[in-house]
């Protein structure tokens, strides 16, 4: 990844608080939060610059450089503790309290625990999955400072040959944040965003990465006309929902930031019964 992903992102985020003016506080704080990412993903690719390209079958979330990380999470907290609604405000100040032996716990519960399960997710036929983050502050802000050396390893691996459109991703094991639609032949293409490492890959159309869904019935997608290129994507089966972003419709959108910005849609699909797959950084 380069800093023009970030760019773009940070770009995006300032250019919709004028077409969603509803969501300008959120925009503007992820915008603040992704200069920070930026800033961080910078220092990361510059410190392990030299390192050589891990193999695809190491997974992801071996590994885990804490000696590179510890000294930057004070910092984290301080401008989270400034900018953020006084709930998460409050959360990194009492972590920060906490002292090093706190805040390395709090990076290690989130990356190592329960790897196959996700942030926010939900309880599917019958397993026990973890909805920690939306409960444990903690968590959430340590998945907030982890997203851009997920981001990095990521990109530092050898290719990876994906086997089928799994339901999670194929590098870190987390669940997708927001789907992506592209141009393809006469129809469209669809793929999943990691909402870790960013990781995307091709996913099919019609199945539900929550329950594994495939009867067209069971699957179905609503939009807005004021956001045409966002649509809700529902699993009647599990009452589960995820976002997709539609760039046949707007090439300019960026998935990640036009997913926050759309929360009218979060809010028609939970009065309407569905739960997010995935909650994303602002907690819709």
């Amino acid at each position: 990844m380069k800093s023009s992903t970030w760019d773009a992102r940070i770009r995006r985020a300032n250019d919709l608080t004028s077409s969603y003016p509803f969501a300008t506080e959120g925009l503007q704080f992820y915008a603040r939060v992704a200069t920070f990412q930026k800033s961080l993903f910078a220092e990361i690719q510059k410190a392990l610059a030299n390192s050589p390209k891990t193999s695809s079958d190491r997974p992801l979330r071996d590994e885990l450089d804490l000696f590179l990380l510890l000294p930057k999470f004070p910092g984290f907290l301080s401008m989270i503790e400034q900018i953020a609604p006084v709930p998460l405000a409050n959360a990194a100040a009492g972590l920060a309290q906490k002292g090093p032996a706190g805040r390395q716990h709090a990076i290690e519960d989130f990356w190592y625990r329960d790897r196959e399960l996700d942030v926010g997710a939900d309880d599917i036929e019958g397993q026990s999955i973890d909805r920690s983050a939306s409960t444990n502050p903690d968590r959430g802000l340590a998945w907030i400072f982890l997203q851009p050396y997920a981001e990095f390893l990521a990109g530092h691996r050898e290719c990876v040959i994906v086997d089928g459109t799994p339901s999670t991703c194929p590098l870190c094991g987390c669940k997708p944040i927001v789907g992506v639609l592209r141009s393809e032949g006469d129809g469209a293409k669809k793929s999943l965003i990691c909402m870790l490492c960013a990781n995307e890959w091709t996913f099919r159309r019609i199945y539900c990465p929550a329950c594994g869904e495939e009867r067209e019935p069971q699957m179905a997608y609503y939009s807005a006309p004021e956001i045409a290129h966002v649509r809700v994507d529902v699993c009647e089966t599990c009452r589960t929902y995820m976002k997709s972003i539609d760039l046949t419709k707007t090439g300019l959108a960026v998935a990640v930031v036009d997913e926050l910005a759309t929360i009218p849609l979060d809010l028609w699909a939970r009065e309407h019964g569905y739960e997010k797959l995935q909650i994303n950084l602002l907690g819709t």
